[in-house]
């Protein structure tokens, strides 16, 4: 069964844009009509932004760990395109590999600030705007945030916390705005391939199945949904 969803005249705002995972959602919506904002800390001239055609999109290169520059980037926004309807929260990382008493206070600070307050900051900016559209906020947990494990727990904490503040800007914006998440397993990134070269990659979610999801979950056909978190585990 094909799928395809229509945007046009929607305006959506995709954060960590030049990624794997946010690339994909950005070509995403691209095809489906929207007019795609992006954010990156990355340059868009990077060898690391792997958006190809990044011209368009309407780019914003910044932190978004920095409540100034988030606030700036969604008002310019605004201003230019007229409002904002949708916003896929893709930036973040990971980091892992030690138990949690050899885990130093920067891995910590680090991890929340990208894969937490990113996503606390672009909600809280784009909430006044998405609530006249009746938009919705899309944000990336993971599987591994439904329970503890060995040499991650930081990691895990910050994408639990993604799943409980979904559910909270669900809950707090019923009727207004719609906020789900999706939890991944694996995402085959390069990244990913180079940290896992033995893994067997043909088990792990595709960027573009993921992105696909999203959309569904921007869309009328989500109309009802909100809160969730919704598993994207491929085969992994």
């Amino acid at each position: 069964m094909t799928v395809t969803f229509d945007f046009d005249d929607d305006v959506v705002l995709v954060t960590g844009v030049g990624g794997a995972l946010g690339s994909a959602v950005a070509e995403a919506f691209l095809d489906a009509g929207a007019t795609v904002c992006g954010a990156d800390l990355v340059d868009s001239e990077s060898e690391d932004f792997l958006l190809e055609d990044s011209e368009r999109i309407d780019f914003y290169q910044g932190d978004f760990t920095d409540e100034s520059e988030v606030e700036a980037a969604i008002a310019d926004i605004v201003d230019t395109h007229g409002g904002l309807d949708c916003l896929l929260n893709i930036a973040g990382t990971w980091r892992g590999g030690d138990p949690l008493d050899e885990t130093s206070a920067d891995t910590f600070d680090f991890l929340f600030n990208v894969n937490l307050k990113t996503m606390f900051l672009a909600t809280k900016h784009a909430l006044p705007h998405l609530r006249k559209r009746d938009g919705a906020v899309v944000s990336v947990s993971a599987r591994s945030s439904l329970e503890g494990g060995e040499g991650d727990g930081i990691y895990r904490a910050t994408k639990a916390g993604v799943r409980i503040l979904t559910d909270s800007v669900a809950k707090e914006n019923m009727g207004t705005v719609r906020a789900n998440a999706v939890m991944p397993s694996v995402i085959d990134t390069p990244m990913n391939r180079e940290m896992m070269p033995d893994a067997d990659h043909d088990q792990w979610v595709d960027p573009a199945d993921i992105a696909d999801v999203m959309c569904f979950l921007c869309s009328d056909a989500a109309s009802v949904t909100s809160g969730a978190a919704v598993p994207v585990y491929g085969e992994a």
